[in-house]
């Protein structure tokens, strides 16, 4: 019996809650015996079918089930789709978080909005040091991403070692901080590493990912040939380096620094308290003050590289912001590439800010945060895993990354593409995919958070694609004689005025169908309101070839 036991004992589950399949909403627990960790907990952005559903957060109902068992949460970088999500989750699952300086100076931003900066445990880590969390030991390992502090973790089980590397690029020449520490990654190598988890978001890509610096460089030419006109640029409220380097060109050409869009200011406050981001007395200014200053002295960093509806950018450019307006001559610069699906509202900004006479760059302003093919290689050759289990990437990305992995000599079965859900069993000797946990995500919709399932989605797309018809009567209690009605209303299916014909034989049909319920006896109200739906649903369809939505109210006097 105890033979078994210890072999048990020697397996690790790894199990994705959110992020495969799609870019954005990563969360993946470690369970082994009585402990498991969760690594990053995001959100991500709704899909064009799920009608105004704000965010997308993971479901958490295993690890509420195994709340006893959770550890901790231990986020590898500061961006919404690896932490966006835990206020949410804090509330129902209060553990505590381990992260570093920059990343839990953003979390501490997010709690503050939702008042949990009291009830929460927090501890910032270091790269290098470790934490003890049940079973597991975590270390930080340095990395280089679009955002400083991010943090690769080697996760120490009596299993094996697991290295995630979070979101990575190999950065020679960072604009801050050091290069990542490929030699950490060379020593667990040598130790001997069960699993390697590794971004795949670029992997599509050949070659290695240019250094941020080079961005630098091209900004100093965008200022040097737009002396005398104004400058907006445009890049995400993350990407701190980013925003340091335009800070950088300000600086060396006169110029005073506007920073617009409530998520830039919120991260770009929290940086500047942490040291993160150097601006030089006097340099930066609010709002306010851009009318003193001639336009060729002033450079605007705002959110809304994405085209969002309501981010600064877009409202600048649709003449809907209090502050700012584009004059003709402005200079815009994209500092960032659409996300996949963005590219028509980008578009739709870029086109509307050419027509109010600005200038708009978008080439040559933005590199990746991602590894490419190149540098993920360099991982898999210093770590040598014994599996691998691509993350971070759409279905495509992550086939794309089995294909390298097995190219870097890894046996194709100890390669695993997971769903999000998936609960996948390791140990030296056999690995395998041993069940299923619920991992679909929990729509938030305004304040309510999972009140808006499938079926709502569902209605309200019958409603956006085909409209209402509203049909009120009055029935006399008991006899229930019509009194008065049928009343039709409609709402998004015809316009009532140039329809009266329709509504008209609308009307008899429903008048029919009541008949209809008389003659056969039928006084139950659901089955009358069921009978005129299906007559009106049919009379319409054969009508107009349009299927509203039918929705019978009966009052009675």
């Amino acid at each position: 019996m105890k033979k078994q036991d210890t072999t048990k004992k020697e397996t690790i589950k790894i199990i994705p809650l959110g992020g495969l399949e799609q870019i954005g909403m990563n969360i993946t627990a470690f369970e082994y015996g009585e402990s498991i960790i969760v690594v990053d907990c995001g959100l991500s952005f709704p899909e064009d079918e799920m009608l105004g559903i704000d965010l997308v957060i993971p479901d958490i109902t295993y690890l509420k089930e195994n709340a006893s068992k959770v550890k901790g949460f231990v986020i590898t970088h500061g961006h919404e789709d690896h932490i966006g999500a835990l206020p949410y989750v804090m509330k129902e699952l209060n553990v505590p978080i381990y992260a570093t300086k920059l990343t839990m100076g953003i979390i501490e931003n997010k709690f503050k909005e939702h008042g949990l900066i009291k009830s929460t445990k927090r501890k910032v880590i270091k790269y290098g040091q470790s934490i003890n969390l049940g079973e597991f030991r975590i270390e930080f390992i340095r990395t280089n991403h679009s955002i400083s502090d991010a943090a690769a973790l080697a996760i120490y089980s009596p299993a094996g070692i697991i290295v995630h590397t979070g979101d990575f690029k190999v950065d020679y020449t960072p604009v801050r901080g050091e290069t990542i520490d490929l030699a950490r990654f060379g020593e667990l190598g040598k130790k001997g590493v069960l699993a390697l988890m590794c971004d795949s978001t670029n992997v599509m890509k050949p070659g290695f990912t240019m250094s941020e610096k080079t961005v630098g460089k091209t900004f100093d030419n965008i200022f040097a040939d737009n002396v005398k006109n104004r400058i907006i640029v445009a890049t995400f409220a993350s990407n701190v380096d980013r925003v340091q380097q335009i800070i950088n060109s300000a600086a060396k050409y006169g110029r005073k620094v506007v920073i617009e869009g409530r998520s830039m200011v919120n991260i770009i406050t929290t940086a500047m308290e942490l040291g993160y981001i150097n601006m030089p007395d006097n340099l930066l200014i609010d709002i306010e003050q851009m009318k003193n200053y001639p336009d060729e002295q002033l450079v605007v960093i705002t959110t809304g590289s994405q085209g969002e509806a309501m981010a600064a950018l877009s409202r600048i450019a649709a003449s809907i912001h209090r502050k700012i307006s584009i004059k003709p001559g402005d200079t815009v610069i994209f500092s960032s590439t659409p996300i996949p699906g963005n590219e028509k509202s980008v578009s739709k900004v870029i086109n509307e800010l050419s027509m109010k006479g600005a200038k708009v760059i978008f080439q040559d302003t933005h590199v990746s945060g991602h590894a490419c093919q190149e540098e993920i290689k360099l991982i898999y050759a210093l770590t040598r895993p014994r599996y691998a289990v691509p993350v971070h990437g759409e279905y495509r990305h992550l086939k794309t990354h089995a294909e390298l992995a097995e190219g870097m000599g890894i046996d194709k079965d100890n390669i695993f593409l997971l769903s999000s859900g998936d609960v996948l069993e390791l140990s030296e000797e056999k690995a395998g995919v041993v069940g299923k946990v619920p991992a679909h995500g929990i729509l938030v919709d305004g304040l309510g958070v999972g009140d808006v399932g499938n079926i709502v989605l569902r209605d309200r797309q019958h409603l956006s694609e085909n409209g209402l018809i509203i049909v009120v009567l009055t029935l006399e209690k008991y006899s229930n004689q019509l009194l008065a009605g049928p009343d039709l209303v409609s709402r998004g299916f015809v316009y009532v005025r140039e329809a009266e014909n329709l509504m008209d034989e609308a009307k008899l049909v429903v008048e029919e169908a009541l008949d209809k319920c008389y003659d056969k006896n039928i006084t139950d109200w659901g089955k009358i309101k069921n009978e005129i739906k299906d007559s009106l649903g049919d009379f319409i369809w054969k009508k107009t070839k349009r299927n509203p939505m039918i929705l019978p109210i009966i009052m009675e006097v």
